[in-house]
């Protein structure tokens, strides 16, 4: 091979310029490469030379770079390659040398190589430790003198990761003094200074104990507190490090052994908590694990229940839960799940240490939630693991409360909150509750509804909705059941012997009603609206009697009512609507303008709160509306509320002038929150509904007002409410940062997050679920989060729509003076951007002052909560205004005094040390310049510039780095463009700065930069990628780099990943030019390479994003089998982040060519991503690949996909199926060979790996759906056809036809599941089998359907959606697939159709029934239930109508129930245009069959099912009607169909009752465009279908009366018609002429308005007229012509249209007379004349619309005789000339044109009647051009024997056409001669043959014409003409000479006379053949006869 011959020699001279890295690099990297592709013989022939260069430069002899980090990285990769792949006969030298070179302690000055030679060794040893283990002692000696001695924090990290691999293969060779040493070594290093040496002397230990029978419980326990200890210092990384070593070494305590004899007395209860754990077979071998697991998780409780413990030490002790947990595994935490929560709760939870503060309650509910839920529920456990853990929760703490029984002990609130939480969550994750869950959750939920605590309460609240919305077959019964007791405890609340906490019950209750009612716009189907009325009705009188109670009752009445109206609102505003004025004058009460008494002194603390209490009640419910009703918020209702809200402010403002003096800090008190609380909520709600309300509605002086109250709450010195006393003591307690203090408060901080847009957030989570990673990291983010949420600070937080997704950590409500807070910044940064420069300037000069305000001084913490509040508002503004209102904000926020103003308070934040800050103020910087323009930039880039120059201090370095890099991705590459060179030269420098925060914030600052500048960076890519490389090589800035401090800092700040963003980055901008330039490319491609080999998993991350873009844009250059081979590594990462990317990669490789991927991953790798989206529902990535994987390949081979998909889907563990799925295993389902052992299997190993969750199933079976629809759109007939695919030699076993039994298994294993989403997708399935197999033959009975055998499984698969624990959603889908079957015509018979027809029979007898319908089991429906359901059921019959057009035996099927169906037809019908029309429209409750109390919430509920199914109905209503049916009739004109089923016949005066609800519909679906853009084509021409249909049928004056007949309608009926013709294509436009037809038919001879017109004239304005106009159109606009564009259409679909146009013409025509009709007919015929003439189609018209002309032409000719014949005259003469035309030209177009010109000549000749006069010049030539045509190409002689033939046929009775036809004879005999030579040379083809048949019938067609005299004269020349085609001499004897004799018979008997002269007269060789053909052709016949006469065997049928 040319590259093995490229292992060549270094050149040395290189090495000395300034690039001699790049170099080295580059060389080493080549090396690599041709090592793996070398032959071994050639590896071993350079072995020596490469070694020694190798060693060189891992030694750093003279003249060779030093071996930084890519260096020594690639050389040990090179050693391993050669030693894996040539000889080891020199790896003992080699290892000899690098020993000596690692134990040179005297050159500490050349540590970086001390390193490379430590790095080497434990490559080598990692690879080949087993084979030299006696390296073992000097490496372990090597590596604790380095340890102990050196100063260098890199090389002792070095000296220890090199013991740590050496151990991993060669830890045997050590002694028990070594290994001592080695122990305790390590655990000195686990409190050594430097962070690094911690983490690897943690890895080390993790390697020494293994095995982990290793392990004793001194070495567990003492490690455990060592590493506790070390936690307070700890960045992220190390603590990870440490976490892993507790894991591992508290794991090992598991691990049974064997256990020694004096230790086997235990204690009981020791054994019992033994045995539990143990397998049988283990414990009778006496091996017992070190520690029982509550003993093992003891070790971690202890620690974290200590007095004095930090809250990071404590943190870091639940990294070591995580990490103990992830190593325990799922299996074992399934099993020990109720330990594990009985650990938490009992011993951490329930420690009063846990419990002191409102902080510490919070932080310990954050963290033991993310242990049970992100680690344990979403990872660990399967779903009958969820299952039991709800059970266990429920048993064990949910049912416990209340005590009942002596001794028993209530769970405390804060076990109880958790409880619940967790409860939630795993209902979500659950799906559909099965019953078992169901039963456990439900009653206990009820009961916490009325707890004590506040916070168990909301909790408990949450909970049941989360219930109620994963189950809603339970939501109806619950919410009753809610509502009662609720009414039953504000009854109870005045009674003087009411229990103590009756108002705290009540409160609970209507929280949970709050709850439950906000679900109902989830689960509209389950639930009546009257409940909604109700409610409302309660919250009304609660409110009324509030006024005649004391304040306790009265403040608890209410707080009930508002709570419940604001969770009516979320209804939306088809139920508020009718409630609005009553809710304004509610509000208008609640919230009255500030009185004079409200300022006066002396009120009472316990009013004071109850007017708080009621005003925040009031505004949570004025929130709510605004949030979700927002189209009734017209300018009238927003300045009411905006005066409202005024008002609400005003008295809040007077409250707080009031007040004395109070404590900031959330009361521990349990009774209630204190005063200044309630006055932060209700400040807070006003805040949030001027930000909902918005600005338009608000004075300038109210917003000024506004903005000034915001304004001293964020930034105002006395904001957090402490005293000046307090505010010293806790300055002087030492004031570190306002994140350490952990009150709940933070002196007033704001906690909203600042998130980057390429980064996440530092504090927030863009999805609802947190990442492995940041399950991780919750315990860094929680030690920055001074306030903890919960969902009980904002009881409003119950009526947020949605569950999934809104419980997140980050979504949780801070308490309500840190919501304030938030509020007032929201709303500063809403309102500034819209206000004058004056008002501007004055506002931020103001809050800059704030923040500098002397106030602050005696307060640090406030100081720096306003700080941070400042900079938030600043860069929230800025966003607001960049984003809408960008014109304005240029010159107010962009003028130079608000910058000015600005500019100086964000720099003193850029250079604070803060990270929030940092980022907040660099964005902030960045969207000022993009606002201000150029001047600011050019000052702001000399200030940055100037700061790095004068200040060495880091962090402002830092933050000035990150501004240049905001400053220019905000303004833009062109803006920026002057400062370009300045900011890369400055961010250059910084990146080679030693000090980790510099250089980290420099490279990302640079990576924003390159992405901004893009193609304008380009000149600096080569001194970039340059500088990359040394920075890659810098000891500064690896890691563990540096000084002490530095490497202590730079775990959290890694250089590396960025490094790599900056190469992905290059990579984009140079795009397809990375070819071109081969050395950018291959050092690109190196780094790449290297960055794709690193350990660290944030590398990787960046590395696959290059190597997408390599991918990309240099796809030759990239190994695809080898990153595929990475990517699928990364996909069994722990790491999310990684797994994302690795998908995100394969994806895009996918996406590229699927059947690349299929022959480098196979099925394995799709199994790995099935797996994946298992163990992790949330990751879309995978579903995308596979999807995309599956549309490309599926047709090539769905067999295996599908085999795929039945692994997925079968896996299923017990719960998966309902209690009642044995019971489906009817008759029909035994057919399925569905066997319970499956079932029986899954009960008995619940916890086996082998399980799907239910969203992997639904996923599998979403893919088979897409299996299907892909076959069924390629049209692959083999795929549905076995006899087709057998003919065609194809293999049946990979088809999708032979896997229709495990199609329908699936389906019905489907639908046994209790969750909902799986059994709709399997009727999904289901209907697709039905779809695409319902016309598949049976191969062993062609005659019959293949799906026939298939009914019995079909109809099982069914039956279950008909069971008691069906669903509205199920049953819709099931009869719609019943629907589907019946209709498909696989049985005909009705009889045999069985239970599925039964269910659709029935379903229609319960819809005509009165009152909501009763489904089978399932009882009674709610109204909208039974209305969505009504409306499937009758449109599933609808389609049995429609299909019965072609399957006639449906006629019989609907027969029966022609009544029903009609009536029901048109009442759906009625009710879908009752709720069209505007709800404000009072209604008729007469004409509604909908219930009225609902009609108004119904319509949001029901119009989507109505608009997807109306034009079904519509469309059988329009068959019914076409059909004469009396019943639709019947129903149509509101008779009574059994007195008078032909009453229709008679023409009414009036419109039918319901004719204009059915015109409405159909002529507003005709006139509105879509409502959707995204509506498919399909459904828009279904739609226009079924209405012109109808119309067609309604335009009948028996419905339609004299309606149509009004001047107004029948103008807007006919620019209807002219817009359509306009815009619409042909399909659609064939309908519409068959109404205007229609129309023409029955109102044609009526003028516009009303008169009759007279047949003999067609005045414009006459309906006849406007018919005819909308026919021209069309027929002129068939082709391109000027001014409008050509209908679009298929050349069928075109041609119906013509003929339809020329058939109105020829209606007009007939119903006219005198001149009007030949008017009209030369119309029509002049507009087909130029479709004649036209070149410009592609395609034939005149063909297929030949036979509707000559209709036309046909229309008989009255008194105008000369008009005709000139028109006729005109039109041959026209078709002639057209000929003419073409002559000398060719292609298909002049072909087309000649034969379509010449048929339609020939047409209109054989058309006109005999009497009708033409030029005989015309004729003759007509016939000379046939005759010309004769002697052309083969199609086209073709057309000319037809025209010839066609012109005789017809000529009899006509002169003209005799002579013309005599004319055709000469050319007709010389074109037959001209093809006889053919029959001899075999060259004669089929379509000669047919050609010649034409000729036959031709002669006999002329010979008939002839007169007796003539005819044998004529005989005379047919007979040898034909002869010349008879070869009787020729064996067998050719078709053509067959069919010859058998012409000449038939003339021979036609006539005998005439034939013999004739044959007489011919030439004696001529008669021969002729004599002798038809001998032969006689003896042959009676020969035939005589063999068939002998005797034989007849078999006969009985």
């Amino acid at each position: 091979m040319a590259t093995e011959a490229t292992i060549e020699p270094i050149d040395e001279t290189q090495l000395t310029g300034d690039n001699g890295e790049i170099y080295l690099f580059q060389w080493l990297s080549s090396l690599q490469k041709h090592l793996k592709e070398a032959t071994a013989d050639l590896i071993k022939a350079s072995q020596t030379s490469v070694e020694e260069t190798l060693l060189k430069i891992v030694c750093g002899s003279n003249g060779y770079p030093l071996p930084g980090r890519g260096i020594r990285n690639l050389s040990a990769r090179c050693f391993v390659v050669q030693y894996s792949r040539g000889e080891t006969k020199t790896l003992f030298d080699t290892l000899r040398t690098l020993l000596k070179t690692a134990g040179d302690a005297k050159a500490s000055d050349k540590d970086i190589i001390r390193i490379a030679a430590c790095w080497t060794i434990g490559e080598l040893m990692a690879a080949f430790g087993s084979q030299f283990m006696s390296f073992m002692a000097e490496i372990a000696a090597i590596s604790l003198k380095t340890f102990r001695s050196s100063s260098s924090t890199q090389m002792r990290f070095h000296a220890l990761t090199m013991l740590r691999k050496s151990l991993e293969n060669a830890k045997k060779a050590l002694t028990d003094t070594v290994t001592k040493d080695v122990i305790k070594n390590m655990k000195n290093g686990i409190g050594d200074k430097a962070l690094p040496v911690q983490r690897a002397a943690a890895r080390v230990l993790t390697t020494m104990f293994s095995p982990e029978e290793s392990v004793c419980l001194s070495d567990a326990e003492s490690v455990v507190t060592l590493c506790i200890k070390t936690l307070d210092n700890c960045d992220q990384i190390t603590r990870q490090a440490l976490a892993h070593l507790v894991g591992h070494v508290l794991a090992a305590t598991q691990v049974a052994r064997v256990v020694p004899a004096p230790e086997q007395q235990k204690s009981k209860k020791d054994a019992e908590n033994t045995n539990a754990s143990i397998p049988a077979y283990v414990a009778s071998e006496h091996l017992k694990p070190l520690l029982a697991p509550g003993e093992m998780l003891s070790q971690l409780s202890s620690h974290f229940n200590k007095a004095n413990l930090s809250r990071r030490a404590r943190a870091g002790i639940f990294d070591f839960y995580f990490a103990l947990l992830t190593k325990l595994g799922a299996e074992f935490v399934e099993s020990n799940y109720a330990l594990i929560v009985g650990h938490l709760m009992v011993e951490v939870v329930s420690h009063p240490k846990n419990s002191a503060t409102r902080y510490d309650r919070l932080f310990t509910r954050k963290v033991v939630g993310a242990l049970l839920r992100d680690l344990v529920a979403a990872r660990m456990l399967s779903e009958q693991g969820q299952i039991g853990a709800i059970q266990e929760l429920s048993s064990s703490y949910l049912r416990r409360w209340p005590a009942l029984m002596p001794g028993q002990v209530a769970p405390s609130s804060n076990v109880l909150t958790i409880a619940l939480t967790e409860t939630a969550e795993l209902l979500q994750m659950l799906g559909n509750a099965p019953p078992v869950v169901q039963d456990a959750v439900a009653e206990p939920l009820l009961t916490l509804l009325t707890h004590p605590n506040h916070s168990v309460r909301v909790n408990a609240s949450w909970a049941l909705k989360c219930f109620c919305s994963s189950t809603p077959l339970r939501l109806p019964k619950i919410i009753l059941s809610v509502i009662e007791s609720l009414h039953r405890d504000i009854e109870s609340l005045q009674s003087p012997a009411a229990p103590s906490d009756i108002d705290r019950r009540t409160l609970g209750r209507a929280y949970g009603l709050a709850a439950l009612v906000s679900t109902i716009p989830e689960r509209p189907l389950y639930v009546s609206f009257d409940v909604a009325t109700n409610v409302l009705d309660t919250a009304t009188q609660l409110l009324k009697r509030a006024v005649e109670h004391d304040v306790r009752i009265a403040g608890v009445e209410v707080e009930v009512a508002w709570i419940l109206i604001a969770s009516l609102m979320l209804l939306g505003p088809n139920f508020v609507r009718s409630h609005l004025s009553q809710l304004l004058v509610l509000w208008r009460n609640a919230l009255p303008k500030t009185s004079n008494k409200d300022n006066s002194p002396g009120r009472p603390a316990s009013e004071w709160e109850f007017l708080l209490h009621v005003r925040e009640s009031a505004l949570g419910a004025i929130l709510c509306f605004l949030l979700h009703n927002s189209p009734l918020i017209t300018l009238d209702v927003s300045r009411r509320i905006s005066s409202m809200l005024n008002n609400a402010l005003s008295f809040t403002n007077a409250f707080a002038s009031q007040i004395a003096e109070e404590p900031v800090l959330p009361s521990t008190d349990a009774k209630g929150p204190n005063l200044r609380t309630r006055e932060c909520l209700l400040r807070c709600r006003v805040y949030q509904c001027f930000t909902a309300l918005g600005t338009s509605s608000l004075t300038e002086s109210a917003q000024s007002n506004l903005l000034q109250s915001t304004l001293t709450i964020f930034a105002g010195p006395e904001g957090d409410g402490m005293s000046a006393i307090q505010a010293s003591i806790a300055s002087s307690s030492g004031f570190t940062s306002v994140w350490q203090t952990a009150d709940g408060f933070g002196y007033g901080v704001t906690t909203i997050d600042i998130v980057d847009d390429e980064t996440e957030g530092l504090l927030s989570t863009q999805t609802g679920r947190l990442t492995n990673e940041q399950v991780e990291e919750l315990t860094t983010l929680l030690l920055r989060k001074p306030v903890l949420g919960a969902r009980e600070h904002d009881t409003l937080s119950l009526c947020l729509p949605g569950t999934l997704g809104s419980d997140s950590l980050w979504f949780d409500p801070p308490p309500s003076p840190s919501a304030v807070v938030n509020a007032a910044i929201e709303l500063f940064a809403r309102l500034l951007p819209s206000q004058d420069l004056a008002t501007t300037t004055r506002l931020v000069t103001q809050l800059t002052e704030l923040v500098k305000s002397p106030k602050l001084d005696k307060n640090a913490g406030r100081k720096a909560a306003v700080f941070v509040n400042a900079t938030i508002a600043t860069v929230q503004t800025l966003r607001y205004a960049t984003t809408t209102h960008y014109r304005q904000a240029k010159e107010t926020l962009g003028h130079l005094q608000v910058t000015t103003a600005l500019a100086g308070f964000l720099k003193d934040a850029l250079v604070d040390g803060d990270p929030l800050l940092r980022c907040a103020s660099s964005e902030a910087i960045g969207r000022l310049a993009n606002i201000s323009g150029t001047t600011f930039l050019t000052s702001q880039a000399k200030v940055l510039v100037d700061h790095i120059v004068n200040n060495r201090d880091p962090q402002g370095r830092a933050g000035c780095a990150l501004a240049f890099g905001e400053l220019y991705s905000h303004v833009g590459g062109l803006a920026a463009a002057p400062i370009l060179k300045t900011t890369v030269n400055i961010l250059m420098s910084l990146s080679n700065d030693p000090h980790p925060l510099v250089h980290y914030w420099s490279l990302t600052a640079l990576a924003k930069v390159v992405n901004a500048a893009s193609l304008a960076f380009t000149p600096f890519v080569p001194s970039t990628l340059g500088m990359l490389v040394k920075i890659y090589m810098s000891e500064a800035h690896e890691t563990e780099g540096g000084t002490l401090n530095n490497a202590n800092l730079s775990g959290d700040l890694q250089a590396f990943p960025i490094v790599c963003r900056i190469i992905d980055a290059i990579i984009t901008i140079l795009g397809p030019d990375v070819e071109e330039s081969s050395r950018t490319r291959s050092l690109v491609l190196d780094l790449v390479r290297e960055f794709s080999s690193e350990e660290d998993e944030d590398i990787l991350v960046e590395a696959i994003k290059c190597t997408q873009h390599l991918l990309m844009f240099a796809s030759t250059h990239v190994d695809i089998p080898d990153a595929v081979a990475r990517f699928r590594s990364h996909l069994a990462s722990n790491r999310r982040q990684l797994k994302l990317a690795a998908i995100d990669a394969l994806y895009q490789l996918v996406q590229k060519d699927a059947l690349v991927m299929s022959r480098l991953g196979g099925d394995g790798l799709v199994e790995d991503l099935f797996s994946m989206l298992d163990g992790d529902p949330g990751i879309q990535g995978v579903r995308s690949v596979i999807k995309s994987w599956l549309s490309q390949t599926a047709i090539h081979n769905p067999s295996a996909w599908i085999d795929l998909c039945l692994r997925i889907m079968l896996r299923t563990n017990a719960p998966q199926k309902t209690v009642d799925a044995a019971a489906n295993l009817d008759d029909e389902g035994q057919s399925l060979n569905i066997s319970t052992s499956a079932s029986k299997a899954a009960q008995e190993g619940s916890s086996s790996a082998s399980i799907s969750r239910w969203r992997t199933q639904l996923f599998a079976l979403e893919c088979l759906h897409g299996i299907c629809t892909v076959v069924a759109k390629s049209a692959r007939k083999e795929h549905t056809d076995v006899l087709f695919a057998k003919n065609r030699g194809i293999p049946a076993h990979g088809l999708l036809v032979s896997r229709i039994p495990d199609l329908i298994k699936m389906a019905f294993t489907a639908s046994a599941a209790y969750v909902t989403e799986i059994r709709l997708e399997g009727l999904v399935v289901l209907c697709d089998v039905i779809q695409v197999f319902s016309k598949t033959p049976d191969p062993d009975y062609p005659e019959a359907l293949l799906l026939e055998q298939h009914q019995a499984p079909i109809t099982a698969a069914l039956t279950p959606a008909f069971s008691s624990d069906s669903t509205p959603e199920i049953l819709s889908s099931a009869i719609d697939a019943c629907a589907l079957f019946v209709g498909c015509g696989v049985v005909k018979d009705t009889a045999r159709m069985g239970r599925i027809l039964k269910q659709l029979t029935s379903a229609l007898i319960e819809v005509n029934g009165n009152g909501n319908l009763k489904m089978g089991t399932l009882g009674e429906l709610s109204p909208n239930a039974s209305g969505m359901l009504r409306v499937s059921i009758l449109a599933a019959w609808a389609r049995l109508e429609i299909a019965s057009t072609e399957q006639t035996y449906l006629l019989e099927v609907i027969q029966p129930y022609r009544e029903i169906l009609a009536s029901q037809w048109v009442a759906c019908l009625r009710d879908y245009a009752t709720i069209r029309v505007d709800s404000e429209f009072v209604y008729d409750s007469s004409v509604l069959s909908l219930d009225p109390s609902f009609a108004n919430l119904g319509k949001v509920v029901l119009l989507p099912y109505y608009c997807d199914t109306w034009a079904t109905i519509l469309q059988a209503v329009a068959n019914a009607m076409d059909r004469a049916d009396g019943f639709v009739a019947a129903a149509i004109l509101g008779q009574d169909p059994k007195s008078n089923i032909n009453g229709a016949s008679t023409v009414r005066a009036e419109p039918a009752p319901l004719f204009y609800v059915i015109f409405g519909l159909v002529y507003e679906a005709l006139a509105m465009p879509p409502s959707q853009p995204t509506n498919s084509v399909h459904l828009q021409a279904d739609v226009a279908t079924a209405s012109l249909g109808a119309l067609k049928s309604l335009i009948d004056p028996r419905y339609s009366g004299k309606a149509l007949l009004e001047p107004a309608i029948l103008k807007e009926f006919f620019n209807l018609c002219h817009r359509m013709v306009m815009v619409e294509n042909a399909a659609t436009l064939v309908h519409l002429l068959v109404v205007v037809r229609a129309f023409c038919k029955h109102f044609g001879h009526l003028g516009i308005e009303g008169a009759v017109v007279s047949n003999e004239s067609l005045p414009v304005d006459s309906v006849r007229a406007q018919c005819l106009k909308i026919c021209v159109y069309v027929l002129r606009h068939v082709r391109h012509s000027q001014g409008a564009p050509a209908i679009t259409g298929s050349l069928q679909e075109l041609a119906k249209m013509i003929s339809g146009a020329l058939s109105n013409f020829e209606l007009v025509a007939t119903t006219t007379v005198g001149n009007i009709r030949e008017d009209v007919r030369g119309i029509g015929c002049v507009l087909y004349a130029e479709l004649l003439k036209d070149e410009t189609l592609d395609m034939d018209l005149v063909t297929p619309t030949l036979p509707a002309f000559k209709a036309l032409l046909s229309v008989e000719v009255e008194s105008t005789r000369d008009r005709y014949d000139q028109l006729i005259h005109g039109l041959v003469s026209s078709c002639l000339l057209n000929i003419d035309d073409m002559r000398g030209r060719e292609g298909s177009v002049c072909t087309r044109k000649v034969n379509t010109n010449m048929l339609a000549s020939v047409v209109i000749l054989t058309s006109i009647p005999p009497r009708a006069k033409i030029a005989c010049g015309v004729v003759e030539h007509l016939a000379h051009l046939i005759c010309q045509k004769l002697e052309e190409s083969d199609d086209m002689a073709m057309i000319a024997v037809h025209c010839s033939k066609t012109l005789t046929v017809a000529a009899t009775g006509s002169d003209l056409l005799r002579s013309c036809s005599r004319l055709l004879l000469p050319a007709l005999v010389q074109y037959v001669a001209r093809l006889s030579p053919r029959i001899d040379d075999n060259t004669l083809s089929e379509q000669h043959c047919s050609a010649i048949e034409e000729v036959y019938k031709t002669f006999a067609a002329l010979l008939s014409l002839a007169t007796e005299q003539n005819r044998t004269r004529l005989l005379c020349i047919i007979l040898p003409t034909i002869t010349l085609l008879l070869r009787p001499s020729r064996v067998p004897a050719p078709r053509i000479h067959s069919s010859a004799v058998s012409q000449l018979l038939t003339l021979a008997a036609s006539s005998p006379t005439f034939f013999k002269e004739a044959a007489a007269q011919l030439d004696p060789k001529v008669r021969e053949v002729l004599e002798l053909s038809i001998r032969k052709a006689v003896e042959g016949a009676s020969a035939v006869t005589q063999t068939t006469a002998k005797p034989q065997i007849s078999l006969r049928s009985f």
